[in-house]
């Protein structure tokens, strides 16, 4: 029974992390595939560069909502945190190799900041504080809130205390961040210098 109950909150947290919120979004606003313009990227920030503010934050917040909703499943079957951890890592794969779209999804950033928020409440204030002070000064905003996701490890370790949330919460950025070296690399030859990929001139220059 405990196996059946794992395995049924693994596949429901791949297909709730498959919800192609960003492709439903640009194709009911813009009738466009939001991979074909843009960055190409099945995500939040594609969304508000080439839809729209609002319709980019309801792909963020549907996103983030994703990742809290697939562990929070899990956790409801009654499985223990080692399942509960499986099951994030099942929604960003979801995201990011969606079957619904021949699994060429998105890179899972927001999905993972409501995994680990699910696991860190505290992260939310932390993390948000984190993101805009970096916005502020690197005005780069996918930079801005990638670094900000090394609040987690140390919301894991100060606040709650536990090496596991650490060690997770690293662990499952991988797959975003491997998944968006490509992008760094066509910005640095679109940008000429690092500098101008990580620091922009406001937050608009977009490369």
């Amino acid at each position: 029974m405990d196996i059946l109950l794992a395995v049924i909150a693994l596949v429901a947290a791949y297909l709730i992390g498959t919800f192609p919120s960003a492709y439903l979004m640009a194709r009911l606003k813009k009738g466009v595939d939001i991979r074909e313009v843009g960055s190409h990227n099945l995500g939040a920030m594609n969304t508000f560069y080439q839809i729209g503010f609002w319709p980019g934050m309801a792909v963020l917040l549907i996103d983030i909502g994703k990742g809290a909703l697939g562990v929070a499943a899990a956790e409801w079957l009654g499985n223990g945190l080692v399942i509960q951890f499986l099951a994030g890592f099942a929604v960003v794969l979801g995201h990011s190799f969606p079957v619904w779209l021949k699994f060429r999804g998105g890179k899972g950033g927001a999905a993972c900041i409501g995994i680990l928020m699910f696991f860190m409440p505290w992260g939310v204030p932390i993390y948000l504080g984190v993101f805009l002070l970096l916005l502020l000064i690197l005005r780069t905003p996918t930079i801005s809130y990638s670094l900000a996701f090394f609040s987690f490890p140390a919301i894991g370790w100060f606040i709650n205390d536990d090496w596991r949330l650490v060690v997770y919460s690293l662990a499952l950025v991988v797959l975003p961040l491997v998944k968006y070296i490509p992008r760094l690399l066509e910005m640095r030859s679109k940008g000429g210098t690092w500098k101008h990929v990580v620091v922009r001139k406001d937050i608009h220059d977009r490369l």
